[in-house]
């Protein structure tokens, strides 16, 4: 049975970037990957299971700006990554992108927010009714040239294939001078804590690990409470989903968001690998999969449920919250037979007013699932980042906002991992930041 010093399990952006970080930046010399799918990123970092954004938090309105300060610094890793060390390998597209205030309201509630975060977004820029226009025709066209009109605008959009950025942190890390095991098609069977570390049992492979970084998304909550951490979290499931349309947006179109919720509103994106195919989206409703369009995952929900007596009194008191509720049922309406299509019509509308349900249609096998998490012990939804540090072992659930802080995430992985592993190991931070910068 071959010894590692750290074992990842899970080949999505979260247990990739790790990969990279340790083997680029610390003195770990032994390092594994374990996947239980036959290819790299083929879950929820899969270009059809996410909106392919990279989130700084500039034209996401539901940040706070202490929020949109972190977000932007982490995502600023990833906007390096693709520009410098990723730059020939094809993983992201460059797009201008804007936040769109529509009605007097919402326009004096964007002038405040511009107010408040210009200083931490030099390159957002204001814009009315003619600048949008000429950035994007279809906004204005059929609009009552009455309405009122505001976006904050910059050029620094990107659309990121996490899927391609996934393999690319795998094969730059097996291109370093350390020792890295990638097995593909090992579903793990369990992980047994000895004096020594961990033994993890796969399908095909047995290997020991000092240190075990779990990045499996909603099945980390599985192996966390099988190893007793977590018992209080129940998983609430969130699957989001897309409607495609041709030749509607240049660029990616935000609109303003309810600060309670932490699931974008609707906005439009041009699609990372077929810009000229635009996705709106993404509704969002509950479904008992912990991965999209994989009904074996029922089970592996199951045993995650928040369907509880705890969890069903943590869900009722969430509800009773009138911005929760309303958020629920408007999504439900979304899956209406002949009038879902139609309602969400109305939010298209907002960005494109010429748009007619024949214009828009259900993207096939696009969207992935969300874990979100239910807090059962408090009774509250867990809006920030997902992650259960125990001995020696670390459990990814849900980090946020997505890959966007993959790298950043994996930094303070990296630093945990040295401090298990103990004296001698080292995080080379200073180098880091040197490299990925832009």
């Amino acid at each position: 049975m071959k010894k590692y010093e750290v074992a990842i399990i899970g080949a999505g952006v979260t247990g990739t970037s790790l990969l990279y970080m340790l083997s680029k930046y610390t003195n770990v010399k032994n390092l594994v990957l374990l996947e239980k799918y036959p290819t790299i990123a083929a879950v929820n970092s899969q270009r059809n299971n996410n909106s392919q954004t990279l989130h700084f938090g500039d034209i996401e309105t539901n940040y706070s700006l202490e929020t949109a300060a972190k977000v932007k610094e982490a995502a600023e890793l990833v906007a390096a990554y693709v520009e410098t060390i990723g730059k020939e390998e094809g993983l992201f597209n460059k797009t201008h992108k804007m936040v769109l205030a529509v009605g007097e309201h919402e326009v004096a509630e964007l002038e405040k927010r511009y107010e408040e975060f210009k200083l931490l977004f030099p390159k957002l820029h204001k814009i009315g009714w003619e600048e949008i226009a000429k950035l994007e025709p279809n906004i204005v066209k059929g609009r009552d040239p009455k309405e009122k009109l505001l976006a904050l605008c910059t050029e620094d959009g990107y659309a990121v294939d996490f899927g391609k950025l996934s393999e690319s942190f795998v094969n730059h890390a097996q291109k370093s001078d350390k020792n890295v095991d990638v097995f593909l098609h090992q579903k793990i069977k369990e992980i047994q804590k000895n004096k020594k570390g961990y033994k993890i049992i796969a399908e095909g492979k047995k290997v020991e690990a000092s240190v075990v970084v779990v990045c499996a998304g909603s099945h980390s909550l599985i192996f966390a409470q099988k190893l007793g951490y977590g018992k209080e979290f129940g998983l609430l499931p969130v699957a989001g989903s897309f409607y495609c349309a041709k030749n509607m947006l240049n660029g990616k179109i935000y609109t303003m968001q309810l600060k309670k919720l932490p699931f974008a509103a609707i906005h439009g994106d041009p699609d990372v690998k077929n810009p000229a195919e635009t996705r709106f989206g993404p509704t969002a409703k509950v479904l008992p999969l912990l991965e999209r369009h994989r009904y074996t995952t029922v089970p592996d929900f199951i045993r995650t449920s928040v369907f509880t007596l705890d969890g069903i009194l943590s869900l009722l008191k969430i509800l009773a919250d009138p911005t929760y509720f309303r958020f629920v049922l408007k999504n439900f309406s979304y899956d209406l037979p002949f009038f879902g299509k139609r309602i969400f019509l109305k939010d298209v509308q907002k960005i494109v007013p010429s748009a007619t349900a024949n214009d828009i249609h259900l993207g096939k096998g696009i969207g992935g699932i969300r874990p979100q998490i239910v807090d059962t012990k408090n009774r509250k939804m867990n809006m920030d980042e997902a992650k259960i540090i125990g001995d020696k072992i670390i459990f990814n659930i849900t980090p946020s906002p997505g890959a966007s802080v993959c790298l950043d995430n994996a930094k303070h992985d990296a630093k945990k991992v040295m401090e298990f592993l103990g004296k001698g190991f080292k995080f080379d931070e200073k180098r880091m930041k040197e490299e990925l910068k832009r």
